[in-house]
């Protein structure tokens, strides 16, 4: 990460009383996001699992950020960790992507686990440095569960598994012929009768490991259940939805960031000035200047409500069992509107960047198209329409958005 991506950062992140453990952590976040972008332009050519980088990931302790002191792990407030995935999104939004997906299946284990299975499992995921993956995909019910005297029998597959290629867990959901109803688990990646696949094939975001994982005769029992079928999710677990949309606002945010910094850069040092422009250098041009400006102002208020929604986050998570609906509401509401907001940003900034930087820029050794494609890609996860529809309807009658994995 170049110094002056640290000055853009630090200005607009950082506030004067934070307390030295967040600022021990984004020290840490920087020097790996430094170490992934020496490859990062060559590793998303190339797509593939970035078994190494992962490792490096785990190696940086920063998986143990969601895990509760009580268990080993640092406590760290959503703040923080969505700040760690807007750092790393900069250079590298697949891995950030990875990272980010992790910390929300280890939240999963605090919002639907019983005591017995939250101190197991998020003690192990300190002691054995676990990398969680995702299997849930609420959309894909093509893996049933039956039931069995002590647990359930798994068969299918599931599309758009983030982060389940090289992971030690997976959380998982399967449907429940009987009921016609979900389950949400748990289960170790390596279990038999589990294949995972890697083969995700989008134009952005290659190294998200979000490849099919395929479930064959695959046993599941009882005490890695967090939500048995036919049972209705408290407000405390609708609150899982809200992270994971916090988690992308993060990610489109620091494409952005990361775009706006390599078109800044470019433009210092090596663009030329339109022949008409009347400058010597293309940074002293005024039409050049405006884009910048009216880039900025993007950013900067997408920032603010991202920020914003991570310290609502962070109160609502804290009350544990006594979230109520209306508490997940306004959350809701709060996201919605910094999502938007990092949504347009993100694809503004890396399109326009090349109408900044002009035709050298398209290069391939720059990788500038990585931004676009990668937010491009990701931002297609649940349409923005849907988001803009439910502050519509919040501002005109006051209706909170109804809790679904998506909202």
């Amino acid at each position: 990460m170049s110094p002056s991506l640290q000055k853009i950062e630090s200005i607009d992140h950082i506030s004067s009383d934070q307390h030295q453990e967040r600022d021990d952590v984004l020290v840490i976040a920087r020097a790996l996001a430094q170490r992934l972008a020496q490859t990062a332009v060559e590793r998303d050519h190339a797509g593939g699992h970035a078994a190494t980088e992962r490792e490096w990931i785990r190696n940086s302790g920063l998986l143990t950020l969601s895990v509760p002191k009580e268990f080993g792990g640092q406590g760290a407030s959503w703040e923080t960790i969505n700040h760690v995935v807007r750092i790393l999104a900069q250079v590298d939004s697949s891995l950030a992507h990875v990272f980010g997906f992790h910390h929300l299946q280890v939240a999963g284990l605090s919002l639907y686990g019983n005591a017995q299975q939250q101190r197991r499992l998020l003690t192990a995921t300190v002691e054995k440095q676990l990398f969680w993956g995702n299997a849930l995909n609420p959309l894909d019910k093509r893996t049933v569960a039956a039931r069995l005297e002590d647990g359930y029998v798994l068969n299918g597959v599931k599309s758009f598994s983030s982060g389940s290629v090289g992971s030690d867990w997976l959380t998982i959901s399967a449907w429940d012929e009987v009921t016609q109803s979900p389950l949400i688990a748990v289960i170790p990646s390596k279990q038999p009768g589990i294949q995972i696949q890697s083969d995700w094939d989008a134009f952005g975001q290659k190294q998200t490991d979000s490849g099919n994982v395929h479930f064959n005769q695959v046993f599941l029992p009882d005490d890695l259940v967090l939500q048995p079928p036919a049972k209705k999710p408290t407000a405390q677990a609708t609150v899982r939805s809200q992270i994971a949309q916090l988690i992308m606002t993060n990610l489109y945010l620091g494409i952005g960031l990361g775009a706006f910094e390599a078109a800044r850069t470019y433009t210092k040092e090596q663009a030329k000035p339109w022949f008409s422009s009347g400058v010597e250098r293309s940074s002293d041009d005024l039409f050049i200047q405006r884009r910048y400006a009216e880039l900025w102002l993007l950013l900067k208020p997408a920032i603010a409500l991202a920020d914003q929604a991570g310290r609502e986050l962070q109160q609502v998570f804290e009350k544990g069992a006594l979230i109520t609906a209306e508490d997940r509401g306004s959350l809701a509401i709060s996201v919605a509107e910094a999502k938007c907001l990092a949504h347009r940003a993100g694809i503004e900034i890396s399109t326009q960047l090349f109408d900044i930087t002009g035709a050298r820029s398209t290069s391939e050794k720059f990788g500038f198209d990585r931004f676009w494609r990668n937010v491009r890609v990701h931002t297609l996860h649940d349409p923005i329409d849907y988001k803009l529809r439910d502050l519509g309807r919040y501002l005109l009658d006051g209706t909170v958005p109804e809790p679904t994995p998506y909202s």
